[in-house]
């Protein structure tokens, strides 16, 4: 029969081989596939890509057992700013481990942060030429922020304690300055930052008349919850935005992506709001200004013209008495025109009245003469016409009703006419004829 062994005895052999073989730490250079604590552990997922970044060429997994992940962890968060996850480059110190029960895994005994810290420094340094190349990095710089920006948009979460140090600072400003802040609630952190943001965004643009500017806050969050502020996509969504954006959602050191293309970067939820009650001071400062200037030069002119008045009052009598002596003067010369004028036209009026007086009378005498002999003329013919010596030559006139009959057809039986003769009247009936 053929010697057998068991698997616990096979796996004994692998794991003897493998510490013989591979008995010290190596740094590794890998991709985390997946990284997640269990028990105080980190179990990790590690991975690496061809050239081209979309094929696997190895796979592998590690442990970082608990004694050392207490030490590492907060080590690399503080100096990377960000926690492990996903889709980071790390470089390990590792060992190989063969375990009987659970087969092999390497052993993660320290995590170089510098690795991981430039890996991220040169995303970022390639998001930052991207937006360079593409014209916008400082696109939203180039707006203006109103000077009489009070209708803010505000992008952060609802329970984030930043929006209400936000809103108690504007709210509590020494200048009574009245603000109106619409909230658009975004999640601040985690994997699902960069779409709620530009959700928001969207939200704000689709009414972007009705806002002076974007406040976009965090506060309370985790420092390495800033690397979803270095998104290529957040950041272009911000710098081509209509309106000027603010950030406030870091602390001093931390300066993200999307500080670096908005417009103005606040170091703190409560230094945006400070940087708002600012830009309304400046303005009310230029007003006061403004009204100081005009109030003074108001006065100053008033004061030029009072002395202006001064000296005008001063001369008025002088140039009064000069121009009171001209305008008589100048009366006195019209008034000897005007009647030298007056007697011109007096005469010539008068020589031309001779004239016609001496063309009147002569006239007026052949008209009377002519006059008069027409009047003879008509009195003897009034007289040859009258009836009354028709009717003494033996002619009558017959009346009836007071007017002269011509003809007989007038009359009808028992009309009574009156006959006019040379001496006398007669009545007479008509009768039959």
């Amino acid at each position: 029969m053929r010697q057998s062994l068991t698997l616990f005895e096979l796996n004994s052999l692998v794991r003897e081989a493998v510490e013989l073989t591979l008995p010290d730490s190596y740094w590794v250079e890998a991709e985390l596939a997946e990284a997640r604590e269990r028990g105080g552990h980190c179990y990790m997922e590690l991975v690496q890509k061809d050239d081209l970044g979309t094929a696997l060429v190895a796979r592998a997994s590690a442990r970082c057992w608990r004694s050392v992940w207490m030490l590492v962890r907060p080590h690399f968060e503080r100096v990377t700013g960000e926690s492990l996850h996903a889709g980071m480059k790390v470089l390990l110190q590792v060992h190989a481990q063969f375990h009987e029960n659970y087969g092999f895994s390497w052993i993660v005994t320290d995590i170089d942060p510098t690795f991981t810290l430039g890996d991220m420094a040169r995303k970022r340094q390639d998001v930052i030429r991207r937006l360079k190349e593409e014209g916008v990095f400082d696109l939203n710089k180039e707006l203006r922020l109103s000077a009489f920006a009070n209708r803010i948009a505000v992008i952060s979460s609802e329970t984030a304690a930043g929006y209400g140090d936000f809103c108690n600072q504007l709210a509590g400003n020494a200048f009574g300055f009245r603000f109106n802040v619409t909230l658009f609630p975004a999640v601040m952190q985690g994997g699902r930052t960069e779409k709620s943001i530009i959700s928001a965004l969207n939200s704000v643009n689709a009414d972007a008349d009705g806002y002076d500017c974007v406040v976009i806050i965090r506060g309370g969050g985790a420092v390495s919850d800033l690397s979803a502020f270095d998104s290529l996509l957040l950041a272009e969504n911000v710098a081509n935005f209509p309106l000027p954006v603010i950030t406030g959602i870091g602390h001093e050191r931390d300066e993200s992506v999307l500080d670096m293309v908005a417009h103005t970067r606040a170091k703190t939820p409560t230094a945006a709001a400070e940087l708002l009650i600012d830009n309304l001071e400046h303005t009310l400062d230029r007003i006061e200004a403004a009204r100081t200037a005009i109030v003074n030069h108001v006065n100053g002119r008033m004061d030029f013209e009072r002395m202006r008045l001064a000296r005008v009052c001063e001369r008025i009598p002088v140039l009064f008495s000069l121009v009171k002596t001209r305008r008589y003067a100048r009366l006195d010369a019209l008034h000897e025109r005007m009647c030298s004028s007056a007697n011109r036209i007096l005469t010539a009026e008068r020589v031309k009245v001779d004239r016609l007086r001496s063309a009147v009378i002569p006239a007026v005498s052949r008209k009377l003469t002519a006059e008069n002999h027409r009047l003879e003329l008509l009195s003897q013919r009034t007289e040859a016409a009258d009836p009354a010596r028709l009717l003494k030559r033996g002619y009558s006139i017959t009346l009836h009703n007071g007017r002269a009959v011509r003809s007989a057809s007038e009359l009808k039986d028992g009309d009574l006419i009156e006959t006019r003769l040379g001496t006398g009247n007669v009545v007479s009936t008509v009768g039959k004829q």
